[in-house]
């Protein structure tokens, strides 16, 4: 097992001064600025930023303190060296011997209201990048842009030990949410890709992780494009009504 394997200045946000003069993000202000971003510009970002973003976050919950993440970061000569990999994957040359998902993003045949929800965000999202519906090979071409994670210069991947079972899959989830806060805080922008699925050995091989370890997901970090329109989607959320139940 590994841990914290590394492969390779701010945007203005609001921020409040305490007395001390030291800058400070409240919390309710990272959630609202956090989002998906799926447009960056190629401004570096600091590898020493994203680590100290991840040690801090190791404070996220974790049940009986397993700690169950395990993280890798690209950045630098180490990301274009990646890219490139993924360059060829996407133009067709596949691992020898393949690859294959080793578990399903989305559960199969998604119920209502779950599967409303998913293909509105598709809709939205498309609409804004000016892609039709019918227009398939255009949608493939740019759900290949995740593959690329999106021109962010820096990202992360996330692994889990296989021995792990659900609850800690949810640790992971605790973990990555308060690094994405963090980031924010940071004035970094981020965008969590569950996509990586798909090439399990290809990322895993690069990380040179082991057996035991299996890949949960990749994390595209950089600084937002704030020309691109793909960037003014804001998703929907379903209201406090159909979801919560005050006993």
């Amino acid at each position: 097992m590994f841990r914290g394997f590394f492969f390779g200045a701010s945007r203005a946000i609001p921020k409040q001064v305490h007395q001390s003069g030291t800058a400070t993000m409240h919390v309710s202000e990272a959630v609202e600025k956090r989002m998906s971003v799926r447009a960056f510009t190629g401004q570096p970002v600091s590898t020493e930023t994203i680590v100290g973003a991840l040690e801090k976050a190791a404070r996220a919950p974790s049940g009986g303190n397993l700690q169950p993440w395990n993280i890798a970061v690209l950045n630098g000569s180490r990301m274009d060296e990646f890219r490139a990999i993924m360059e060829r994957r996407i133009a067709g040359d596949a691992m020898p011997g393949g690859e294959s998902a080793e578990y399903a993003v989305y559960p199969p045949n998604l119920k209502e209201p779950y599967r409303t929800r998913r293909f509105e965000n598709g809709e939205e999202m498309y609409a804004l990048l000016g892609i039709a519906r019918e227009d398939r090979p255009a949608r493939l071409k740019r759900f290949a842009d995740n593959f690329r994670f999106f021109g962010a210069p820096a990202a992360i991947f996330c692994f889990v030990d296989r021995v792990m079972g659900a609850p800690q899959w949810s640790d992971l989830g605790m973990f990555l949410q308060t690094f994405m806060l963090l980031l924010a805080e940071e004035g970094l922008d981020s965008c969590a890709q569950e996509c990586w699925a798909a090439y399990p050995r290809t990322v895993s091989e690069f990380c040179d992780t082991g057996d035991e370890l299996m890949l949960f997901c990749g994390m595209a970090i950089g600084y937002r494009d704030t020309n691109a329109s793909v960037n003014r989607l804001v998703t929907s959320r379903a209201p406090a009504k159909e979801w919560l139940k005050v006993l």
